[in-house]
């Protein structure tokens, strides 16, 4: 693709790599066929082909976001298939990223959408906030019909999902768990904002995992939100607080005790977390460390495959669909590792049909455009329920909740199931599905 940026402009290094990345686009139209808003609603600006070409003009002329260009980039769930799909390695993600960023510099957004995407980012990447949050939502979910009724969908998206996760107690254990026979390598693990409040039965798996096969386990003390949730709403200055903050503190564990990885459950995180060298690639007191913060960073199913497990301790014989995780599947490659374990630990796997498409989870656009999302979830579960499974698996916080809020099937993260078959307790959502029926 042409650009005709100048060299003013081009002296921004923001600027410098979006244009790099413009002129990777060869216009083939490939990404169409794999992008959830374009397979819904058929119209090329909500396409990555279309908002390219959106975000090309508005960064090429230097001018102040329009409604129509936020419109659109609003409809992107960040899903990133089209990085899957685009034979020219266009990367998407970096672009839409900083076309957030200058729309949050440059667009007055609505008084009511402002205090929704305000309320968002105070309150989500804090567990305190989160918890009371949830709690009130938890309370009030009931109402959901009544706010949809009234047209309130984004209230009523909100209220399901609260209904969807209950809320867990705030974790009182101990910061470092150790691990049972002889020590193999030492991990700290994201504890995260979501994660902590609505799942802890999660991260709590991963630690029984890791400790029975000899791995120190450590949850770092002053370890904040990934920044993920601000990132996406355009709020630089606040990701790249998160971001510093969290690198302090992994710099601390990995120049004292050492680590051998950082390790995430919720794929969202971890795709957020592997991009913080690119992130602060230009913060000379950052650089460096958050180069070796991302490349220590994996996702359980990355580590647990390289530590190989112990042979499972009964026959599980139970139909898993295995939901992957865009973030996982497209914003980080990890695409058979999960599968993989699950199905040496006992489990008949099942490749959902559409699994590159998103289940309209992609952290709060659930509640920022919930009709779409309400479409790709049911579009999911549609899928799923042809393979009759016995138990949905997953890979992230965020796709449960969104999952839960349509289906009666349990729905799990892969490494609860993990945790399970090598001898940790059955996941409580299951207690009611029989062993070996499939």
């Amino acid at each position: 693709m042409q650009t005709n940026f100048s060299l003013a402009q081009l002296a921004d290094p923001a600027t410098a790599e979006s244009e790099r990345i413009l002129r990777t686009c060869v216009h083939c139209g490939f990404c169409t066929a794999t992008c959830p808003t374009y397979v819904l609603l058929g119209d090329e600006l909500d396409s990555p082909r279309g908002r390219i070409y959106l975000i090309k003009d508005m960064l090429e002329h230097d001018r102040p976001a329009t409604s129509d260009v936020v419109t659109h980039i609003d409809r992107c769930l960040s899903c990133l298939s089209c990085m899957t799909t685009c034979p020219s390695g266009v990367h998407y993600m970096h672009l839409v990223d900083h076309a957030r960023v200058h729309i949050e510099r440059t667009y007055r957004r609505p008084l009511l959408d402002r205090l929704r995407r305000d309320l968002l980012a105070k309150v989500l990447p804090n567990p305190s906030l989160l918890r009371i949050a949830s709690t009130l939502g938890l309370l009030a979910w009931f109402l959901a019909p009544v706010f949809a009724l009234v047209g309130a969908t984004r209230i009523a998206a909100m209220l399901r999902l609260a209904n969807a996760v209950p809320v867990a107690l705030a974790d009182k254990a101990g910061r470092t768990f150790f691990p049972e026979g002889e020590r193999r390598g030492r991990v700290a693990i994201l504890s995260g904002c979501a994660n902590q409040v609505l799942k802890p039965s999660i991260n709590a798996a991963a630690i029984r995992l890791l400790n029975r096969h000899g791995i120190e386990v450590v949850l770092p003390e002053g370890e904040v939100c990934c920044g993920a949730i601000v990132h996406h709403l355009g709020r630089e200055e606040e990701t790249l607080a998160f971001v510093r903050r969290n690198i302090d503190v992994w710099t601390g564990e990995i120049e004292g005790r050492g680590l051998d990885a950082i390790l995430v459950t919720a794929s969202g995180c971890g795709t957020m977390i592997k991009d913080y060298g690119f992130l602060l690639r230009n913060d000379s007191a950052y650089a460096t460390n958050a180069a070796r913060v991302a490349e220590l960073t994996k996702d359980i199913s990355e580590y647990l495959m390289n530590l190989g497990l112990n042979q499972p301790a009964q026959d599980i014989g139970l139909v898993v669909a295995y939901q992957s995780p865009c973030s996982l599947q497209h914003g980080q490659k990890v695409v058979s590792e999960p599968k993989t374990l699950l199905m040496k630990a006992g489990f008949a796997v099942r490749d959902v049909p559409e699994g590159h498409l998103c289940c309209g989870s992609a952290g709060t656009y659930n509640m920022l455009q919930p009709e779409i999302a309400a479409h790709l979830r049911d579009r999911k579960l549609a899928n799923i329920a042809t393979l009759k499974p016995d138990i949905i698996a997953t890979g992230n916080v965020g796709c449960m909740a969104q999952l839960r809020t349509a289906t009666t099937l349990p729905v799990v993260h892969a490494v609860e199931l993990l945790d399970w078959a090598t001898g940790g307790p059955r996941p409580a959502e299951i207690k009611g599905v029989p062993a070996g029926t499939a």
